[in-house]
């Protein structure tokens, strides 16, 4: 199996992105400001693909200052390129899988908090964006559907192994089974 190296950087509004190297090549999810703390965790490696769970502005700051200073392949949901008046080299689909050296990146659409939502699922860690956090959900926002939020979490992010490891847009990352036990919205008895 390929090594995998995930660093987690907090960017500004409290935002997590991600930075995913596989022999040699990388990927960033959610790519925030300051981009040259981004640029910093590549250690050498070709940043193949910039990612995005939504487009919420703290989620995208630096994915065109990105794009511009390593040529990577920018990727998101339609939905929410129309939305936010948003653009990418490519519109991501539930299902696409994308190569980083010698994994797979699995796209699950998980709309809810946008209509755009995504989960990039990488052997057994999910990147969530703001569909799923530690103990929560992410905050509502003009456009937020709750109900089509907790259907996309419970038919597809539910149904992967509860050991899988839960790498959300913001605050520490988690499990799908710690969620399950503690998350008061995945609580039968919620209101």
């Amino acid at each position: 199996m390929a090594k995998l190296s995930i660093v987690k950087a907090r960017m500004e509004r409290d935002v997590n992105s991600y930075v995913l190297v596989c022999d040699g090549q990388a990927l960033v999810i959610d790519p925030g400001e300051p981009v040259e703390k981004l640029a910093g965790q590549l250690n050498g490696a070709t940043l193949k693909w910039i990612l995005a769970t939504h487009a919420h502005p703290g989620h995208l700051a630096g994915k065109d200052t990105l794009k511009e200073l390593t040529g990577a392949e920018t990727g998101m949901h339609v939905a929410d390129a129309k939305l936010f008046l948003r653009s990418a080299d490519r519109y991501l689909v539930e299902g696409d899988e994308l190569e980083l050296g010698g994994v797979k990146v699995r796209v699950i659409h998980t709309p809810g908090h946008t209509p755009g939502s995504l989960s990039f699922l990488v052997g057994n860690h999910l990147f969530t964006g703001d569909t799923l956090l530690a103990g929560g959900i992410g905050r509502e926002m003009p456009g937020a559907d709750l109900r089509q939020q907790m259907i996309s979490i419970g038919t597809k992010l539910l149904r992967l192994p509860l050991t899988t490891a839960v790498y959300p847009g913001h605050g520490p990352a988690t499990s799908l089974e710690a969620e399950l036990r503690s998350n008061p919205y995945l609580q039968p008895n919620r209101r």
